[in-house]
């Protein structure tokens, strides 16, 4: 145990990281309609962000791969990260603000390649499952933090001034410890050995599907479904939460009329749903069938919302119910995210470790506009609709996936 604490000291600058997010998260859409923004111009903000991480996702992943250097790009990540938090307080403009967002967003996502690859060669591929689940898990613990002190800052009365200083410190304080900690692996390659191992196993099925023919055979699936679904299942999750999640601190905000610290809290909950299915996956990794946990997760997300969009119809929906569903949908999410994390490595070839972040952030680009439009043009209620009907979509479609497991 000692020894994988040593192991994961690495990752406490991530810790860090996370809490000022978890804080901000929240805080930023509630302080842009207080200084006279709209559901539309956050989602403009959102969706623009989003999609301007798409190519820089994909650079991220390249250079980091290319060059060998991972820790460079996390200290990039965290650095230009405090200092726009930081700028964020010199200005109440709408339109400053949406800049300053985009610009923060596309240097943000530099650590995300260089994460994954550090976990993926820092350990070997039968523990990625426990190793992603323990990262996540730790880092939703940071977010969790982040949310509690929103609960605290609200009922404190702290100033947007002051929040955000805040959040800029503690990111520069996850600057420290990564300059401190992070190390760059000596040698790269145990996800050129998994590649070489899952090459072999697809010329093995393809023998035995061509052997199987010769003697009249003729069942058998070489790919074991179709890539392109599991794909467009991760394009269909990704637009299903960032939908529902860009514009819901304003349904918790104003339609149920909770105070700012009462959405920190709600928050809280769905976050601690995620830490509890976390450390689960990796107690029972190796233990279960990863795919059809995925697909379960998938269903239960979209089960969740048809039944807030059911409460929502017949005007029954409470702070407590909502909150329940939350803390359940954090969970679901932290089964589905693990088992993608660990798939990725295996899939993606080196120099284009952006492209799991480059699926997810097509569906998420898209989401972070939808989600505002609808619920400001139609309601949330129409928005719950549409989000389960999509999750729903992106269910069938890796049921159709290939078989990773």
């Amino acid at each position: 145990m000692v020894n994988a604490i040593r192991g994961c000291m690495w990752q406490l600058g991530f810790l860090i990281h996370e809490v000022a997010f978890g804080l901000f998260s929240v805080f930023l859409p509630l302080y842009i309609i207080s200084i006279g923004g709209s559901l539309i111009s956050m989602g403009v903000m959102a969706s623009t962000a989003l999609l301007l991480n798409i190519p820089a996702s994909f650079f991220w992943g390249y250079i980091c791969d290319r060059t060998k250097h991972y820790r460079r790009y996390v200290l990039i990540s965290f650095l230009s990260c405090s200092i726009i938090l930081y700028l964020f307080t010199l200005t109440s403009s709408i339109h400053t603000i949406i800049v300053l967002y985009v610009v923060m967003a596309v240097l943000h996502v530099a650590h995300e390649p260089s994460k994954n690859i550090l976990i993926a060669e820092l350990y070997s591929r039968g523990e990625w499952g426990k190793s992603y689940a323990f990262y996540e898990g730790l880092t939703e613990i940071g977010w969790l933090i982040g949310l509690l002190h929103g609960v605290l800052l609200s009922i404190v009365g702290f100033s947007a001034g002051a929040i955000l200083t805040l959040c800029s410190l503690l990111n520069f304080s996850a600057f420290l410890l990564s300059l401190i900690l992070v190390k760059d692996p000596i040698l790269v390659f145990e996800r050129m050995f998994v590649r070489i191992e899952r090459i072999a196993g697809f010329t093995y099925r393809g023998v035995a599907i061509a052997s199987g023919a010769t003697s009249g055979f003729t069942g058998g699936n070489l790919m074991g479904g179709s890539i392109y679904s599991f794909c467009g299942g991760l394009i269909l999750f990704s637009l299903a939460t960032s939908t529902l999640f860009t514009p819901l601190p304003i349904f918790l905000s104003r339609d149920l009329g909770l105070p700012g610290s009462m959405v920190f809290t709600v928050y809280a909950l769905n976050s601690s749903g995620a830490i509890i299915g976390y450390f689960l996956v990796g107690s029972k990794a190796g233990q279960q069938e990863e795919d059809e946990t995925l697909v379960k997760a998938v269903l239960f997300r979209s089960i969740l919302i048809f039944t807030l969009w059911s409460l929502t119809v017949m005007n029954i929906c409470t702070v407590a119910s909502a909150s329940l569903i939350l803390a359940l949908m954090g969970f679901a999410y932290a089964l589905y995210h693990v088992h993608v994390l660990s798939t990725s490595m295996e899939v993606i070839p080196q120099g284009e470790a952006g492209l799991l972040n480059v699926f997810m952030g097509l569906g998420e680009a898209v989401g972070a506009y939808l989600g505002p439009f609808i619920a400001q043009i139609y309601g949330f209620t129409y928005l719950f609709f549409i989000t389960a009907t999509i999750f729903l979509l992106a269910h069938i479609l890796f049921r159709f996936s290939p078989s990773i497991s």
